[in-house]
């Protein structure tokens, strides 16, 4: 509701201002930045770009508009391998699918207006740069044309990666590839078949593949890696595992992008595994020694175009009472926030038993470096510069304080679980920031790793078991498990494998429904709200706002929703 005033006050403040004399409409006052007077140069598309990244950070920059939403939910909770540690935001739709998977639920609804919001900004910036003829693209020695193709790919890039959103959470959607005016408002929108946007999705991604650099000049853009990627689970999604194949090599044949395989970076001298270097602050970046990266969202504190992510994926960092801390024994909180521990914990996501126990005992990935399993009681000088943690009665320091996953989380998620695994992969603790209720770390959004595993999956669909047994050992041997042969390979081994690999980082949600085992899977591995699916639930219902606001054309609505 606050969204639609906020509208209404523009429309009537347009109005206001028509009314006034043509002389102060035909004025340009300096200080006022409009589209016109924004897109002049390459510096005004710069900041427009800048403007569009931001809004497409909001999947991880934590509540979004108006709801208590982290908007990554909408792709990764409720899933086989995390289930919802509360009921907010999608955990509420996540614990009870049949009740509350419905048209006005405003977690959804506002998911939806964010994504069409980006798409508007990404097609402001393609309309103004592939339509206007008074652009001053001269910079830096780069020539007009690889600064114009160069600011027209990211758009692009970006607006198909929206609609990326859209298709897996939604299927058949209103496709729009207009700048929004007040001449072209529109009230009569048709739900596009979704095949015909994943062409639009494919052809903004093969233009954009063309001019993206292997490693942006600048930090948090998206990169050609990305868009290769991409590319390639795109083709899988419908159905063409031969492209997939070759838009997966080119990423993975791209000297610039490697496996972490060794240790490096802020924390190589301590105890640890190369496996988690790239999540620690300070490493996630390609200049920092991440080859891995394929696109690093970036979270700097105090920064200009920095920001916070909620750290609720997987932790949470505020409310410090007892009530929100990792553990409590008897009436002693025994543990100091030091940045290894990652500060408060109960994050809003929590991985299923299933998934914390599909690992091999020497699997660096189910590590306690990777998952919370355990915590060692600390002296001051080991939490240093935190106090010594507090002894509950019959504890030494170098105990161990264990947590348990005995059994399934189960339950509409009322009470929040202090004493259960969670994955490290966005610790991160400041003393400063600890007030702020954020993450400060630059995150690695999308890493080579998981490109290793598309690829993996076409050669099973194209029938070479032996090579994507190949393929998935390449991973594996980094994390120190055991080879598999290729008469292990199957679709469901290869969603295991992504669930050890990339537990709390991939859209779990989207490789479920594009591989046709997001039900299946859900109720057999999932015991806080799984039961609760039905195969109506593989998509979102568009949102009754969506609906009622098509005035002049009736927008039907996703089966099984009123």
């Amino acid at each position: 509701m606050k969204k639609i005033k906020n509208i209404i006050v523009v429309f009537i403040v347009i109005s206001l201002t028509g009314s006034c004399s043509k002389k102060w409409l035909e004025e340009n006052p300096p200080h006022l930045i409009t589209t016109e007077t924004l897109y002049t140069n390459l510096n005004g598309f710069e900041a427009g770009l800048n403007g569009l990244y931001s809004l497409v950070r909001g999947e991880r920059e934590g509540r979004d508009f108006t709801t208590e939403n982290l908007v990554a939910d909408i792709a990764m909770i409720g899933t086989d391998n995390i289930v919802p540690n509360q009921r907010g935001g999608f955990g509420f739709i996540a614990l009870l699918y049949n009740t509350n998977n419905e048209s006005n639920n405003s977690n959804l609804r506002s998911v939806f207006l964010w994504l069409y919001q980006t798409i508007n900004a990404a097609n402001t910036i393609i309309n103004q740069a592939e339509n206007r003829t008074d652009i001053d693209w001269e910079s830096g020695g780069t020539s007009t044309d690889a600064n114009k193709n160069r600011i027209i790919a990211e758009a692009k890039a970006l607006r198909a990666w929206a609609y990326r959103h859209l298709t897996f959470c939604w299927g058949d959607v209103p496709l729009n590839l207009e700048e929004s005016l007040g001449s072209n408002i529109k009230t009569d929108w048709t739900r596009t078949p979704v095949a015909d946007v994943r062409e639009v999705m494919k052809t903004d991604w093969l233009f954009a593949e063309q001019y993206l650099d292997a490693e942006p000049k600048i930090r948090g853009k998206i990169s050609k890696g990305a868009v290769q990627h991409y590319l390639s689970e795109l083709y899988l999604t419908i159905g063409k595992p031969d492209s997939a194949l070759i838009w997966a090599n080119k990423c993975i044949n791209t000297p610039a992008y490697k496996l972490i395989t060794e240790r490096y970076g802020v924390r190589a001298n301590q105890p640890g595994v190369a496996f988690m270097d790239m999540f620690y602050e300070g490493n996630s970046n390609r200049e920092e020694g991440n080859t891995e990266a394929l696109w690093v969202w970036q979270w700097e504190y105090n920064v200009v175009g920095g920001g916070a992510d909620y750290g609720s994926i997987m932790r949470r960092y505020h409310n410090a009472t007892s009530h929100h801390l990792q553990i409590k024994i008897g009436d002693v909180v025994p543990l100091q926030k030091t940045p290894e521990r990652g500060g408060i914990g109960i994050g809003r996501e929590q991985p299923t038993k299933w998934a914390i126990n599909l690992y091999e005992p020497q699997d660096d990935r189910g590590s306690n470096y990777a998952i919370r399993k355990y915590y060692i009681l600390n002296t001051a000088a080991e939490n240093a510069p935190a106090p010594a943690d507090r002894l509950p009665n019959g504890y030494n320091y170098g105990d161990t304080i264990k947590l348990s996953w005995e059994n399934d989380l189960t339950g509409l998620g009322n009470n929040l679980v202090n004493n259960y695994p969670f994955i490290r992969k966005y610790d991160t603790y400041k003393a400063e920031t600890d007030p702020l209720r954020g993450s400060y770390n630059d995150q690695t959004y999308l890493r080579l790793a998981e490109t290793y595993l598309l690829k993996a999956e076409a050669q099973l669909k194209l029938g070479d078991k032996p090579g994507a047994a190949e393929t998935i050992n390449i991973v594996r041997r980094r994390s120190h498990t055991s080879d598999i042969s290729a008469s292990d390979v199957t679709l469901d081994f290869i969603l295991d494998e992504r669930s050890r690999e990339l537990i709390g980082e991939e859209h779990r949600r989207y490789t479920l429904l594009r591989t046709g085992k997001w039900l299946e899977r859900v109720q057999l591995h999932n015991h806080r709200g799984g039961q609760t699916a039905a195969a109506r639930d593989t998509l979102y219902p568009i949102p009754q706002i969506v609906i009622d606001a098509n005035l002049t054309k009736k927008m039907p609505q996703n089966p099984g929703f009123n």
